[in-house]
């Protein structure tokens, strides 16, 4: 039997996002925490200050990944644009609108 796989636009394609979205919180878990690490054994001598310096790069590292992939789930094209594009305030809606009538 022949498998027969359709071409799912990237955009669409909820597996890769998956995929990248857990390669990043890996990678970026695993980078802060040991930076975390590293700047624990420089700067503080207590125990427990070095392990909260851990876990404080780890939480940014999870944040910053959390971040990134709710950006690639809710943005309607991955590669429309690398920054996000800013709301529209009232004001300026409001002043469009009236500048139509």
């Amino acid at each position: 039997m022949e498998e027969r796989k359709e071409n799912v636009p990237p955009e669409q394609d909820v597996n890769a996002k998956w995929d990248a979205c857990i390669d990043h919180t890996t990678r970026r878990f695993v980078y802060s925490s040991l930076g975390g690490a590293f700047a624990g054994l420089l700067f503080f001598r207590s125990p427990v200050t070095r392990w909260a310096s851990i876990a404080f790069g780890a939480g940014l590292g999870i944040g910053s990944a959390y971040t990134d992939c709710s950006r690639a789930f809710d943005a309607p094209s991955s590669s429309s644009s690398s920054s996000p594009a800013a709301p529209k305030s009232r004001e300026t809606s409001s002043v469009s609108q009236a500048a139509d009538e």
